[in-house]
């Protein structure tokens, strides 16, 4: 994923002077600005300095037009979560067959009989295709994503069950920002990949290349010159990835001549959240802490999950064998991925062991209550250092 990072806005020198009964100071607005109604900010040129008094532009004030935020943690409320996150983050080829949520089908029972495989990318980033039997394919990568994955991904998958079997999805994600403004209810009023899926956890497996693209052939032919061409450059950039059976959402990956292991770890519903962020069902926030990672294996908040991190590191346990190095961590999706070095030519089932082991640790330093020890404290401030966050 690439960050699309805001530039940086350059303050003006002064506030303007509106003069009183000028064209300017007649001109109100009577919507909401970040600091309450604006009827009392002139409204000037976009590049001029806001007259707030902020230094900022007016553009980027009082002048900015409100947009819809991304959402956080798309797939908050599943119990795989960070195996979702992982898909769309860190697995270059791998797939998950899933079942339709018993309500959608009690809604829509003609989808009783489909197959639905969940997948990481799909040929040119399709969001999803329907193959000549019917079976459905779904991605969590694809070339343009809107606000919520979860919602593009549950729009991918709706928009795949209408089509005719041969065709390939190619609408817009259906939380981009454009559709998203143009709904009278928002985000709020899309289906999210929880609303459509059965909520058992997915059984993943990671494959060496996209040969899963292809379909069955009954009669053994292979693909056509254009197709094994496609296919043979589309496997040449596959990383080499294996998941861990020992640990949840844990990852080796060999690429190039380096080997790390990458951990998505998860977190609990936040105290007081809904399941979904859009919405407003007073009982989510309890279903969100049911459907979880198990409660032993998720940390509370951010915060603790750092804090488990540093008392492991500042007792030199932060480690998956011999050889391993952690070298950092980064955010996707609202969840914390460690990632360590692994020694040369360290095989994924040599982390297994290990992995466990840092599991039960980590578990233990989630359940210490006791306050960070300085040295504990100065760790922690160089892990958040080791940070970056993908976007």
């Amino acid at each position: 994923m690439i960050a699309r990072r805001p530039a940086p806005q350059r303050p003006g020198t002064r506030p303007s002077r509106v003069a009183a009964g000028s064209t300017a100071a007649r001109r109100r607005s009577a919507e909401p600005g970040p600091d309450g109604p604006i009827g009392a900010i002139g409204v000037v040129g976009p590049r001029e300095p806001c007259p707030c008094g902020s230094g900022r532009r007016y553009k980027a004030c009082h002048g900015e037009r409100s947009r819809p935020a991304p959402v956080l943690r798309p797939f908050l409320g599943r119990r795989d979560e960070p195996d979702l996150v992982a898909l769309r983050e860190l697995v270059p080829s791998a797939t998950a067959p899933v079942i339709l949520a018993a309500d959608h089908l009690a809604k829509h029972p003609e989808h009783a009989d489909r197959r639905i495989t969940l997948c990481t990318m799909l040929p040119q980033a399709a969001p999803a295709l329907v193959r000549e039997d019917g079976e459905i394919l779904v991605a969590m990568q694809t070339a343009l994503p809107g606000l919520d994955a979860s919602r593009d991904i549950a729009g991918a998958l709706l928009a795949a069950l209408d089509a005719e079997p041969g065709n390939v999805v190619d609408a817009p994600a259906a939380s981009s920002p454009r559709l998203v403004e143009q709904r009278p209810d928002g985000l709020a009023g899309l289906p999210r990949l929880t609303d459509l899926l059965d909520p058992a956890p997915l059984e993943i497996t990671v494959h060496p290349g996209f040969g899963w693209w292809l379909p069955p052939s009954d009669d053994d032919s292979g693909p056509n010159q254009e197709v094994a061409a496609m296919l043979e450059r589309a496997n040449a950039t596959v990383v080499p990835t294996v998941r861990l059976s020992a640990v949840s959402a844990a990852y080796w990956c060999h690429p190039s001549d380096r080997w790390h292991l990458r951990w998505a770890l998860p977190l609990a519903a936040p105290a007081g959240a809904a399941t979904d962020p859009a919405a407003t069902d007073p009982t989510a926030a309890d279903r969100a802490a049911t459907d979880s990672a198990d409660v032993g294996d998720a940390a509370r908040s951010e915060e603790a999950l750092l804090d488990a991190l540093a008392r492991l590191a500042a007792a030199e346990r932060l480690t998956v064998g011999p050889g391993t190095r952690f070298v950092g961590f980064f955010r996707a999706d609202g969840l914390v991925i460690p990632v360590w070095d692994l020694a040369a030519d360290t095989a994924a089932e040599r982390c297994e062991e290990p992995a466990a082991a840092l599991g039960l640790a980590y578990r233990e330093a989630l359940a210490d209550p006791t306050p960070l020890t300085a040295q504990e404290r100065r760790v922690r401030a160089g892990l958040v250092g080791r940070s970056l966050t993908l976007r």
